[in-house]
């Protein structure tokens, strides 16, 4: 498969190891085949060279699998993906639904004319900084069951909080306390989900995974136009019902979470699996040659530090984040609130933007499926796609005086740039696979250094007072996206002579 490392390019066919006795021992195959001893030959643990995928797996990785292998993805795919997801709808529910309240009432109750909003996304960002590298150091020591759904419980209660707020004062010291407990959630299910999937099934469930966050923005939308007419019930505004319900969705996600995560295959105790299902994942990814958990030592830090992964990963990290900031800033929404003619109501301004949120879901979607087949496992082709179709719509957007249809064209098709979260991803997981340290310490540093620059960026690039035109803001994102196509170049160079350096010392008698 192009660009995987050939040293752990492996598969696994016939009946999964679920099904093999205890006893059971490998012995060689003639034809470069691992078997396990004939006492169960109908029960063999075949694990190919080289996977044949059939046309199938076109369609979904599992179905040229064992019936078997099928069973247990099922399991593992209901419960990490189910919880995954849900739990980074009500993430980003929590975390942007500041935008739609300011839109529809909050700005103009508590007199927020300057750049209050931005100084309330900066709170969150720090408090979300400062919380992303020791959650993920946390979670190599800590049951993830325990750590991660904690974490949201805390989370569910200062969302119900912010309802009472009276002041830009009291948002920004819970804005910054949110932020602080959502950093463990997304570093931490990349860091799971990574610890479980091969590399034929890693970018479409971190996909699938991040199309959550896209539904979580757009529902917020829907959302508050719906919660808005409740105004005045119970001695609350509008916006601060939203608040309010908010919370309500988000409990029962948080709570779940205590009984749908699997941890990691080397500690897992979910109920749902086995025991000999257990030992199965952590064969697997032995076979695809994820390092187990191991302690932190000086020589680990000095290998990782030394290392060019966690340098270029973190900058494409960087650029795709912060180039994305021109839709995760209301700049539609303002656009639309400052339009005269036709003036549209609070119902729409909070629903026509999410028409890019649908165009992210569904661009996020084809790429996860086109790197997983059709370009082989490469992520870099999808990457460079949405970092072009970002920069013309940025571009346009920076001139503004433009027609009004691809006005709105560039505003929606903008979404092309925010699906390429799961392949950096997935990505990172695959180039730090013999790691473990080292993987959850870059696609942590990955997180966190992009938000270190969302927390400053936005008070230069795109103040509040500068709506809706913001053209310091366009050009910024415009750049950044011409930057993340140059790093995944870099990457793709820097690996493939990793891979050939491997690859020969492989070779050497």
């Amino acid at each position: 498969m192009a660009g995987y490392d050939k040293s752990v390019e492996a598969g696994v066919r016939g009946v999964g190891a679920a099904t093999l006795p205890a006893s059971a021992s490998a012995s060689p195959s003639p034809r470069g085949s691992i078997r396990t001893s004939s006492s169960n030959r109908d029960a063999a643990d075949v694990i190919q060279a080289k996977p044949q995928h059939k046309w199938q797996s076109y369609i979904w990785d599992s179905l040229d699998k064992s019936p078997q292998e099928r069973k247990f993805l099922f399991k593992l795919d209901a419960a990490v993906l189910t919880f995954a997801s849900l739990g980074y709808f009500i993430k980003y529910l929590d975390q942007i639904n500041i935008n739609n309240a300011f839109v529809s009432g909050m700005k103009e109750d508590l007199g927020l004319y300057k750049n209050q909003l931005n100084y309330m996304q900066t709170c969150w960002t720090v408090g979300y900084v400062i919380g992303e590298i020791p959650s993920n150091m946390i979670l190599t020591r800590v049951r993830p069951s325990i750590w991660i759904p904690a974490m949201e419980l805390l989370w569910t209660v200062l969302t119900f909080c912010l309802c009472k707020c009276n002041s830009a004062s009291s948002i920004y010291a819970l804005r910054f306390l949110v932020g602080l407990a959502e950093s463990t959630f997304y570093p931490g299910m990349v860091y799971v989900i990574g610890s479980w999937y091969r590399r034929d099934e890693l970018a479409k469930r971190s996909c699938i995974f991040h199309t959550s966050s896209a539904i979580g923005s757009m529902f917020s939308g829907y959302l508050m136009a719906g919660v808005y007419k409740l105004g005045g019930k119970g001695g609350l505004k509008g916006w601060q019902w939203l608040f309010v319900v908010d919370g309500i969705i988000s409990l029962p996600v948080a709570i779940s979470g205590f009984f749908l995560l699997p941890d990691v295959p080397e500690i897992t105790r979910a109920w749902y699996f086995s025991p000999a299902e257990r030992e199965y994942a952590k064969k697997r990814m032995e076979l695809e040659g994820r390092a187990q958990r191991a302690p932190y030592t000086k020589a680990k830090f000095r290998k990782i530090f030394t290392s060019w992964k966690i340098y270029a990963l973190t900058v494409l990290y960087i650029t795709f984040n912060n180039a994305g900031s021109g839709v995760g800033q209301p700049t539609f929404a303002q656009y639309l609130k400052a339009s005269k003619h036709p003036k549209y109501t609070i119902s729409q301004i909070n629903t026509y933007p999410t028409t890019t949120y649908a165009v992210q879901i569904v661009s996020t979607l084809i790429y996860a499926w086109t790197s997983d087949s059709i370009f082989r496992g490469a992520r870099w082709p999808p990457i460079v796609f949405g970092g072009l179709v970002s920069i013309v719509c940025y571009a346009s957007l920076a001139v503004w005086n433009i027609p009004v249809g691809w006005h709105w064209a560039c505003y929606i098709l903008a979404g092309c740039g925010g699906g390429l979260s799961g392949l950096c991803m997935a990505w990172a997981h695959e180039i730090c696979s013999d790691d473990n340290e080292e993987r959850a310490l870059v696609t942590g540093s990955m997180n966190e250094l992009a938000y270190v620059f969302q927390a400053w960026l936005p008070l230069v690039v795109w103040q509040q007072i500068d709506a809706p035109e913001y053209h310091k803001g366009f050009v910024t994102s415009a750049c950044l996206s011409a930057g993340m196509i140059v790093t995944a170049f870099v990457i793709r160079f820097l690996w493939k002579r990793e891979q050939a350096k491997t690859r020969k010392n492989l070779e050497l008698p």
